[in-house]
């Protein structure tokens, strides 16, 4: 089938990371894949070769506006819409559908590809109809379509091969190849910028932690504390992400597309969820703690690394690690239990066809 996947960037990493996933798991299922981003830049550093169409199966195509003239009209219509994260396809493409299906065409299924989240709510709206009421496409349905972490939701991305690579990987050639120091024990930082960073890593220098930081805010962030053993990261491909991961013996993530690959790595992790005006990024965490079954030092670190509250952080000692170390693996084996997200998407959209 031929594959529309339309992404309108709000946090440059992550939506990037996980649309772009999604597209190169759908190629490899023999899709064909059109990924339409309004930004670009991440995905240059992120899957090279993909903007110059050099990754079979999928073609990037820039989500300027307005479109070029024409651009939809002159492109075989899709089989699937998937407007990323609840953005509208352009107006261009929905003018253009509305002429195509004047003229017999069948319409493409149409889903709502939404944020990750553990809250309850996820499992009551997985697959529930959307009518369009109003404009040209009025009369069609979306599909609301949620990844999640139980078997009553779409699932998680996890490529076929992804625990075989895992076992393979030797952290120290790797790290090697980087120029990084194999000392350990190593920490990844790939953060916002959490008030706590600079008692955090005081108090990790007493063991010492090594630890390996991602560019850009996180780096900057870093810095500022004027902290030691800090190592500054290149932009790393999304294999490389994985790699990161793999190499450290703590991990230190933010937004859905590093949760969802810290979770695969089976370290032990600390996650920074998106932060909202209103706060409701609190619940959304404590609903992700719920499921993880974190142990009780592992929710209160969480809780001081998002700024919930106004307690001190206690770096954890080694059982604690283990514990947290355990609680993760143990996660990432019910995941493993359940279909992936592609594999639920594909399955959906052929029983609406």
């Amino acid at each position: 089938m031929r594959w529309d996947i339309f992404c309108r960037v709000i946090d440059n990493f992550g939506d990037v990371g996980v649309c772009w996933r999604l597209s190169a798991e759908l190629a490899g299922r023999g899709e064909h894949v059109r990924l339409w981003l309004d930004d670009l830049q991440a995905l240059d550093w992120m899957a090279p070769g993909a903007l110059e169409g050099r990754v079979e199966g999928i073609e990037v195509l820039h989500w300027t506006m307005p479109l070029p003239a024409g651009q939809p009209a002159s492109l075989p219509l899709a089989d699937v819409w998937i407007e990323a994260f609840g953005c509208e396809p352009p107006p261009e493409c929905i003018n253009n559908l509305a002429t195509r299906l004047t003229r017999g065409e069948r319409p493409p299924v149409w889903i709502n590809l939404e944020y990750l989240s553990a809250e309850p709510y996820v499992e009551r709206s997985h697959r529930l109809p959307s009518p369009v009421m109003s404009g040209p496409l009025r009369g069609l349905t979306k599909w609301f379509f949620y990844p999640g972490f139980t078997e009553r939701t779409g699932g998680l991305l996890r490529e076929p091969d992804l625990l075989q690579r895992r076992a393979a990987f030797d952290a120290d050639v790797w790290l090697q190849g980087l120029g990084v120091p194999t000392l350990t024990p190593r920490a990844s930082l790939f953060c916002y910028e959490p008030a706590v960073l600079p008692e955090v890593l005081r108090q990790a220098a007493r063991v010492p932690w090594q630890w390996l930081v991602t560019p850009g805010r996180a780096w900057r962030a870093a810095q500022a504390t004027s902290a030691g053993n800090l190592h500054p990261l290149p932009l790393l491909t999304q294999a490389g992400f994985d790699h990161l991961l793999w190499a450290c013996d703590l991990n230190f993530v933010r937004g859905e597309d590093s949760l969802v690959r810290a979770l695969w790595a089976g370290q032990p992790f600390v996650w920074q969820i998106y932060p909202q005006h209103d706060n409701a990024h609190h619940a959304k965490l404590e609903a992700f703690l719920d499921w993880l079954q974190a142990p009780a030092s592992l929710r209160v670190f969480h809780r001081i690394w998002n700024g919930i509250g106004s307690a001190a952080p206690v770096w954890p000692d080694t059982a604690e690690l283990g514990e947290w170390r355990a609680c993760v693996q143990a996660a990432r084996q019910r995941l493993l239990a359940q279909t992936d997200l592609a594999t639920q998407l594909s399955g959906f959209v052929q029983g609406k066809r």
